[in-house]
């Protein structure tokens, strides 16, 4: 049923005999300082795995010069291609507008900070393939990963966070607010309409995709604290959002079960 774990980790439908190709929406606010690593790492390395893909960065009304570096980019490696997002703003926006336009046969949500490593991503992609499932999640807190500067108070509001989530929703997965995910094309139609304008969208889709039935397995990846630039996440404007976010998929999923059963 929708919203069971009875998907708990890993839930496969058979081997994928169709090559699948693969975005990677960013989303970029004033990433200046970043973005080019970014891309030119992500490009370097899945050129290197012959995985056939879109590197697409979505400039979220950016007040620098990272709409110049994305020009540069544009015109450097083939495979990238940048849109600028218009008002209004946000997190959860830009992120809309790389769903909104991809071309792959899946995206992954990817940070511009180079918080998120290219080799994960590969281990992502690869899961996906060789499980064929419709997500594939990262948790930052299993013993094969790696967390590196992560700030005290963050860590303490993500803990609590995805406690709350794990309890209500009776999940093992435990880090549902980390936004380095892959899904499906048809998971990310499946989830539509999105609600979130912020970071609470990093908890809508994952949710949606569990209590909507789309089967999913989780991996072990990294998380490095950003170089340059500052997060956008501000702590204290958040936790409203999130609550409502996860209330919102708390009452679908016992007041809408069996309306987004996956059909195999």
């Amino acid at each position: 049923m929708p919203g069971s774990e009875q998907v708990i980790l890993t839930v496969s439908r058979g081997a994928s005999e169709i090559p699948m190709r693969l975005s990677v929406a960013i989303p970029a606010y004033n990433e200046e300082g970043c973005v080019r690593n970014t891309v030119v790492a992500l490009f370097e390395r899945l050129k290197a795995e012959n995985i056939d893909h879109e590197i697409l960065v979505v400039n979220d009304n950016s007040k620098d010069d990272t709409e110049t570096i994305l020009k540069e980019l544009a015109r450097e490696i083939p495979t990238f291609r940048y849109i600028n997002n218009k008002p209004p703003n946000g997190y959860g926006f830009a992120v809309r507008a790389g769903l909104e336009n991809f071309s792959g046969d899946a995206v992954a949500v990817y940070m511009a900070d180079a918080s998120d490593r290219p080799e994960d991503l590969v281990r992502f992609f690869r899961a996906m393939e060789e499980k064929n499932v419709d997500c594939v999640f990262g948790t930052r807190f299993s013993r094969q990963s790696r967390l590196i500067d992560y700030p005290f108070v963050k860590l303490v509001f993500n803990r609590l966070a995805n406690l709350l989530i794990q309890i209500l929703f009776g999940l093992r997965y435990n880090d549902v607010t980390n936004a380095f995910k892959l899904y499906r094309r048809s998971a990310v139609e499946g989830m539509k309409p999105f609600l979130s304008h912020h970071f609470n969208l990093t908890v809508e889709l994952p949710l949606k995709a569990i209590v909507r039935g789309y089967s999913y397995t989780v991996i072990p990846n990294d998380w490095i604290n950003r170089k340059t630039g500052e997060s956008k996440l501000k702590i204290k404007e958040m936790g409203s959002r999130y609550l409502f976010i996860i209330l919102y998929c708390f009452i679908e999923k016992w007041l809408s079960r069996g309306d987004y059963k996956f059909k195999k």
